[in-house]
């Protein structure tokens, strides 16, 4: 499948010009070659017994096997755009050591829906230019002014991996922001690093809540970013807001040293940060966290609102990765990652979210 990106648009080559860069970038609007690979979302739920009898129960459950050779699929983020929803997601580096050659590293895969249970990939994002060269991930995205902004982690390059942002007319077809990575947190407390970009519009003002490390590079903890409504995302539009401290970071015992991918839904003049307590297969478990200035939050309850699953279910190892969506029909789903092998394959699925007395409950 090969696609052309969009034409680049004017104000942000001429942001390019003023900005120094951090890494090497192309300027120019280059292509973005999707794999020719049949069915690769196909995968034979024969092999995976616990994934089987979760399907078999009407539930979600959808991996891209492409990559890998076997259903492995991380980090899910879903929009609804142009009639159809859209699931970007990251997809591992290819096992075939010759595909590998051409394309390095970890991707973004992109599956559509009508009724956001049955998926079908259509596109993915690969790297394009010089800081996303070992790969990129973790996908986030806004919708504003019919064009959708994506914002996406750098990855394998570890302390120095930062937040880079691309836009698309069609949700399929990405243009880089020339200015890319466009953040990465300063202040004592943190690494440098930034990974699991989640911007939401609060107030008058975008916030990007992002994942970092301690200086040891062994603590993840929670950090924001802001810019106003009218902002073009790139580099040096972003003020730091938690220059002193993260703004969660581990205390619970089952959030053990991590707490990462916060995904955010404004409601009632508040955010709700859905996050990932503990490291992958930890287990790792969601929680919820709750703020009415998008920056001093509060947990809402110190147990997690989703759990890993019990022995023998598809999810036992973790339900990690939350992402928070709201349907056109003000419905909310939960999206998140799953698998019951301690990682070897991953699933994604969702539950049904409802308010009640104040707080995010699961829904049978």
């Amino acid at each position: 499948m090969r696609s052309e990106s969009i034409r680049c648009f004017t104000g942000y080559i001429t942001l390019a010009l003023c900005c120094a860069f951090i890494c090497e970038i192309t300027l120019s609007c280059t292509k973005n070659e999707t794999p020719k690979t049949a069915d690769f979302d196909i995968v034979p739920l024969e092999n995976y017994p616990a994934a089987k009898r979760k399907a078999e129960s009407g539930a979600m459950i959808y991996a891209d096997s492409s990559r890998a050779g076997f259903p492995y699929s991380k980090d899910p983020h879903v929009i609804y755009f142009k009639g159809r929803y859209l699931m970007y997601f990251s997809i591992p580096p290819y096992s075939n050591p010759e595909k590998a050659k051409s394309i390095k590293g970890w991707g973004i895969g992109i599956a559509e829906s009508t009724d956001l249970t049955h998926w079908k990939k259509v596109g993915e994002i690969i790297p394009e230019s010089a800081c996303e060269a070992n790969g990129l991930c973790a996908p986030g995205a806004i919708i504003r002014d019919g064009v959708v902004h994506l914002f996406y982690q750098t990855y394998g390059n570890f302390p120095k991996d930062a937040i880079c942002h691309a836009w698309s007319a069609d949700g399929i077809n990405f243009v880089r922001d020339p200015s890319n990575p466009i953040f990465a947190p300063d202040g004592s407390w943190n690494n440098g690093r930034a990974i699991d970009a989640e911007v939401v519009k609060f107030g008058d003002k975008y916030f990007l809540y992002y994942a970092t490390r301690d200086k040891a590079g062994k603590i993840q903890m929670q950090g924001v970013a802001s810019t106003d409504e009218k902002s073009t995302f790139g580099r040096g539009t972003w003020k730091h807001l938690s220059k002193d401290a993260p703004i969660l970071k581990p205390e619970l015992p089952w959030e053990t040293n991590c707490i990462e991918a916060a995904s955010a839904l404004v409601r009632d003049g508040k955010v709700y940060m859905f996050y990932a307590g503990g490291y992958n297969n930890d287990p790792q478990q969601i929680g919820v966290a709750v703020s009415s200035d998008g920056v001093k939050f509060k947990r809402i309850s110190d147990k997690p609102l989703l759990a890993n699953g019990k022995s023998g279910e598809w999810n036992s190892s973790e339900s990690g990765h939350p992402h928070i969506f709201s349907a056109p029909d003000g419905k909310l789903w939960l999206f998140y990652q799953g698998n019951d092998n301690k990682g070897k394959n991953w699933f994604l699925s969702k539950v049904k979210i409802e308010f009640r007395d104040g707080k995010p409950t699961i829904v049978e």
